[in-house]
């Protein structure tokens, strides 16, 4: 399955001479291409190293699913080069476990809440959920520059590309785009820092690839120790400053339970290291307004 990703995600599957996403389907008439199949001579099995069990925090658990608080720096599932995600290292720790489906997903370098199904049925409910934007998802973000509104809701289509190193970005294309749609509510300023900076909650509304970054980056407010779309050289003035990853935190999720609809919320504390950097700008710092 990650030697599939991973073939998929770098451009060797290809579908009417274009590259593809893992969930585009094949309709009649399609031409698909796809790279030749080489099979190693057969070999006695070894002992395979199973995926390192490593010590998830869980937010929530019932019958129907777990919420769990992704550290950064996990990816959510194997490929493109890594052979165990966050989805293989806990099925690893549950072999008795009958299925367990990654519900969403989080990038990489993005902490927070990230909920797993344990059936089926509770699968497609909460897909559904998050297809007719039933769920409400808000992160904590970290960005440079003085942020005025209150409030502020951002509108822009997005789109995919290729760099020209062959690498995958985003950004704001109105002609052919697709919509994305974001709200930010302001936090904290720290206007007499240098350079002064925002603490942002991002509501968001659609869930595009990298939305919340080309959205502040197109905006003027980069996010902090963004290594994609944000500003490199603070970047580096910020690692240096104890910042080693990007602000983006995924505290908040609510929405209706798949089995009994009732409301189930989520929440995620800022992790230490975050919650390190806060303190260390309010040390420095007088924070203009927190909400």
């Amino acid at each position: 399955k990650s030697h599939i990703y991973r073939i998929l995600r770098s451009g060797e599957v290809r579908v009417n001479r274009k590259r593809v996403q893992p969930d585009v389907r094949l309709a009649v008439g399609d031409e698909l291409r796809i790279p030749p199949v080489r099979t190693a001579e057969p070999q006695r099995p070894g002992p395979r190293s199973p995926a390192r069990p490593i010590a998830l925090p869980i937010l929530h658990e019932d019958d129907a699913l777990i919420a769990i608080d992704k550290p950064a720096g996990l990816a959510v599932h194997g490929g493109s080069g890594i052979d165990f995600g966050l989805i293989e290292q806990l099925r690893a720790a549950r072999p008795d476990a009958r299925f367990l489906e990654l519900v969403h997903r989080l990038d990489r370098d993005t902490s927070g809440v990230l909920l797993v199904a344990k059936k089926r049925a509770a699968l497609l409910a909460l897909h559904a959920s998050f297809r007719e934007g039933e769920a409400d998802k808000r992160y904590l973000v970290l960005v440079k520059g003085r942020w005025r509104d209150a409030t502020r809701k951002v509108e822009l289509p997005l789109t995919k590309f290729l760099t020209g190193a062959g690498e995958r970005r985003v950004r704001i294309e109105s002609d052919g785009g697709k919509m994305a749609r974001t709200v930010f509510h302001r936090r904290r300023v720290w206007a007499d820092a240098e350079p002064p900076v925002s603490l942002l909650e991002a509501e968001l509304h659609t869930g595009r690839t990298h939305q919340i970054r080309v959205h502040l980056t197109h905006l003027g407010f980069p996010l902090a120790g963004d290594d994609k779309y944000g500003d490199f050289a603070w970047n580096k003035a910020l690692a240096k400053d104890g910042l080693k990853r990007m602000f983006l935190h995924a505290w908040r999720l609510a929405l209706s339970h798949p089995t009994h609809k009732r409301p189930l919320t989520l929440e995620s504390p800022l992790p230490p290291d975050l919650a390190a950097f806060v303190a260390r700008l309010d040390a420095r710092n007088s924070p203009d307004a927190e909400r």
